[in-house]
């Protein structure tokens, strides 16, 4: 109750009272949203404007731009979501949400060494995985927010949603997780840094991307599942993808292990690449050291 969280209190209740609206009027705020910081948030839109100029070279400058603005729109109406994913229950949603490849999870699930849901930071990121907790069971990792207030209260959500809310860091939770043939929802496509990490392509740019994931499943003998999540365009409704486990994975060499998981998940982001978190810094690690960054000063 300290007056230096009542600014937190206030987005909370802002996102409380946006959820209870129809999905259509969350969509057209949620646009008027992105489109705000697209015109305001100038150092994130040139984050994504390098980011699309690198991994979409075959479009037009005129084509790269609309791709912009239109993922500033995606994510803003992702960001409207979090209210149904934290405050109200999705299976309201559930009439509107196609599954596709269900068959895939549940074939690997019957391995009984647990499945990694490799997943990816998607503008449906907390509601597509809200979603999936409504036709199959599964934990997730988490990386705790900058905000101990909205911290606290994305965490109780998930735990209402999820069956064990993971730390990034709990290893021991996650084999524990495995151990009991759960699936485990896990994202690798952010960069965390020069640690344990080899430089693999995405969208043809050297990336880094950690080796984790090689050494959970060698550990575990889980099995690792793409599967993302979309907003359907042709009106209110959503799209949740799974696919066959990877093969050969982990084949011992982690530059092919990574190079496989960029490229499946680079797969997915082509559904839809307004739906992707273009913001994000993805190349700010370089080969090099000495390289210079792709995202200096405009």
């Amino acid at each position: 109750m300290h007056p230096r969280w009542w600014s937190t209190w206030s987005g909370i209740l802002a996102m409380w009272c946006v959820s209870r609206l129809p999905i259509r009027v969350q969509w057209w705020l949620g646009k008027v949203a992105g489109l705000l910081a697209y015109h305001l948030a100038r150092s994130r839109r040139h984050i994504a404007e390098v980011n699309i100029r690198l991994c979409f070279p075959e479009l037009s400058a005129a084509q790269q731009s609309a791709l912009v603005r239109n993922a500033f729109i995606a994510n803003g109406i992702g960001l409207l979501e979090l209210g149904i994913a934290w405050f109200r229950n999705p299976a309201g949603l559930t009439d509107i949400t196609r599954v596709h490849g269900l068959e895939h999870f549940e074939k690997a699930l019957s391995e009984g060494k647990g499945v990694l849901l490799l997943g990816g930071h998607y503008s449906t990121l907390d509601l597509g995985g809200s979603l999936v907790t409504e036709f199959i069971e599964a934990d997730v990792m988490q990386r705790d927010h900058n905000n101990p207030l909205m911290n606290a209260v994305m965490t109780r959500a998930r735990e209402r949603r999820y069956g064990i809310v993971l730390g990034a860091r709990d290893l021991r939770g996650l084999f524990r997780s495995l151990k009991k043939n759960r699936a485990v929802w896990y994202a690798t496509d952010q960069d965390y840094g020069r640690k344990d990490i080899v430089f693999a392509p995405f969208f043809g740019i050297p990336a880094g991307t950690i080796t984790a994931t090689s050494r959970i499943a060698e550990r575990s003998g889980c099995k690792v599942v793409p599967f993302s999540h979309f907003r359907r365009e042709d009106g209110p409704g959503y799209d949740i993808y799974f696919h066959p486990a990877l093969e050969d994975f982990p084949s011992g060499n982690d530059l092919q292990d990574a190079t496989l998981i960029n490229k499946t998940i680079e797969r997915e982001v082509r559904r839809a690449p307004d739906q992707y978190l273009w913001m994000h810094r993805r190349f700010k690690t370089r080969p090099d050291p000495n390289d210079p960054g792709f995202y200096g000063r405009r």
